[in-house]
């Protein structure tokens, strides 16, 4: 029988429509990986075992120190990072995790609601928050929305790939934005917002459009994550004058691009 339920979690289509944004994904055959740290032992073991249920493979563990180790010996599609961590600061540990790996998306669990937290991990590449508690299905939620735009799941984007800006060339695919004396590799997050400048480059963009389509929902927090992200591209793009993103106050971004 739960041969038979994980199938059909393998077999279902997950659809994710945000602002007419459609793309109609399905699970690859192979199980996703994911590296999951939480010192709490019995939240750590019943989020697991719901989670497997829900069809993913989940390593877990109980420190961070145990958790940089694991993630140094295996390739893992999603990291799920509890913010108290014993042995190891967990904004160094998502450091680690990104120096080795810059598109495998991490999702922090937080008790805390304080801004400079959460700011903290968006700047180290950190891709969202979720807080606790928090039930499965929310985790599920976030977890799908994020390995929908990896390598894991299969997609059908209708927009190209490859952009030139001014002396830069993006690669959405391979998540490089480089010019002739720099190259960039850039999380997915920071990704799909650059493409969305790129889609309408010299035009405003709303920040809450941004946020609907790029991180799934709008709130005070998510909006000041999205300040960093903006800070971010502004600092990769500092080496051509002609490139500018503007603020709109009150609206949003404009993405000027002299020709």
């Amino acid at each position: 029988m739960e041969a038979a339920n994980l199938q059909r979690i393998k077999e279902r289509k997950y659809i994710y429509n945000q602002n007419s944004f459609k793309t109609y994904l399905e699970m690859d055959a192979k199980k996703v990986k994911i590296l999951y740290v939480e010192d709490d032992v019995n939240l750590g073991y019943v989020t697991k075992d719901n989670l497997q249920k829900k069809g993913f493979d989940i390593t877990l563990c109980q420190d961070g120190l145990t958790a940089a180790q694991t993630f140094s010996q295996q390739k893992f599609d999603l990291c799920i990072l509890d913010v108290m961590l014993p042995k190891i600061d967990v904004f160094a540990l998502a450091q680690k995790f990104r120096d080795k790996d810059k598109n495998v998306p991490i999702l922090f669990l937080t008790a805390k609601s304080l801004l400079e937290d959460k700011i903290q991990g968006f700047k180290i590449g950190g891709d969202d928050y979720v807080t606790k508690p928090f039930s499965i299905d929310e985790l599920v939620m976030k977890i799908e929305v994020f390995l929908k735009r990896s390598k894991v799941f299969a997609n059908n984007f209708e927009e190209k790939n490859k952009y030139s800006i001014g002396s830069y060339e993006f690669d959405f695919k391979e998540l490089t934005l480089k010019n002739p004396t720099n190259e960039y590799s850039l999380t997915l997050r920071e990704a799909e917002l650059l493409r969305m400048l790129c889609l309408n480059k010299n035009q405003v963009v709303r920040r809450d459009a941004i946020l609907h389509q790029v991180w799934g929902e709008d709130n005070y927090y998510i909006g000041r994550s999205l300040d960093v992200f903006v800070s971010r591209l502004r600092k990769m793009f500092q080496d051509d004058k002609n490139i500018q993103i503007e603020n709109v106050r009150g609206v949003g971004f404009k993405f000027m691009v002299k020709e």
